[in-house]
């Protein structure tokens, strides 16, 4: 993989685990959490997009391709919040980031005509078996429902993965990403004006984690669509999920959550897999 690509998967992973550890913080919020992120993403790349579009022309095909990635973007956060509401984050967030990108390397294979190297193959088998290692193990309470949650997060991954692999190819990723991030805070707006009362203190209470959110989330999203410009998406995919590690150690860290040392061994299997994909 171009070493640029590696080092825009290597920022969009700290990002992410970041980001995540902040929804984690507000599992409780909900859908209104999530749209009160996607709303101050929203305000932030709306200007971006504005510059974005000086000197470009164009096209009403932008709009679909941003509107369908929408979407499935805020099918993954409803997901994902409801899985932070239902267990630990160092389930459910391995769970997510490892199928995603299993069903995205079979999909990319299957429908996009991708064929990575063997190395690179085995490197994504490591990231799916460390991602599995570092999430799954001893627990002090069921699992089910953070492996159901983590689970239909990944599907939704793997599916705005592949989408956004193929729009980005003639939409600018900028263009592409802060349109759809409008666009997610209109779909969710009818919810929000019928729960509006909790708005104010939601707010209060996570306006710190919104923020991080709306920032992070951009940024990591953003460098992972010009990544997959210079990089197949099979590759890209599962590299990113080296934000396994970093947010199985926050989740240890911080959230004071078990079992550091089977993390630690995951951790290294995910780096051996990276470091495959990356010299592959």
């Amino acid at each position: 993989m171009d070493l640029v690509a590696v080092g825009l998967v290597l920022f969009a992973a700290i990002a992410h685990a970041g980001w995540n550890f902040s929804a984690k913080r507000a599992g409780a919020g909900g859908a209104l959490f999530v749209w009160l992120y996607q709303c101050a993403s929203a305000v932030i790349c709306l200007p971006i997009a504005v510059i974005a579009l000086l000197g470009e022309r164009p096209q009403w095909s932008w709009l679909l391709a941003s509107g369908v990635s929408a979407v499935l973007h805020v099918a993954y956060g409803l997901a994902l919040q409801k899985g932070y509401a239902a267990g630990d984050m160092s389930v459910v967030y391995p769970v997510a980031r490892g199928s995603g990108p299993l069903l995205s390397v079979v999909a990319a294979v299957a429908f996009l005509g991708e064929r990575p190297g063997h190395w690179a193959l085995v490197g994504a088998g490591l990231v799916v078996a460390g991602v599995f290692v570092v999430g799954l193990g001893k627990k002090r309470v069921s699992i089910g429902p953070s492996l159901f949650y983590g689970g239909l997060t990944g599907l939704t991954i793997a599916s705005y993965t592949l989408w956004d692999a193929l729009s980005v190819k003639t939409v600018p990723p900028l263009i592409y990403f802060c349109t759809g991030a409008v666009i997610q805070s209109l779909i969710l707006a009818p919810y929000a004006a019928r729960n509006s009362g909790r708005i104010g203190s939601l707010w209060r209470e996570h306006k710190g984690d919104v923020l991080v959110i709306a920032v992070l989330s951009p940024a990591a999203y953003i460098a992972v669509l010009y990544a997959m410009r210079i990089a197949p998406v099979s590759m890209v995919a599962p590299a990113r999920e080296l934000s396994i590690v970093f947010g199985s150690l926050i989740a240890w860290r911080f959230l004071r959550e078990p079992n550091p040392v089977q993390r630690l061994a995951g951790a290294f299997v995910v780096l051996a897999g990276v470091a495959l994909i990356a010299v592959s």
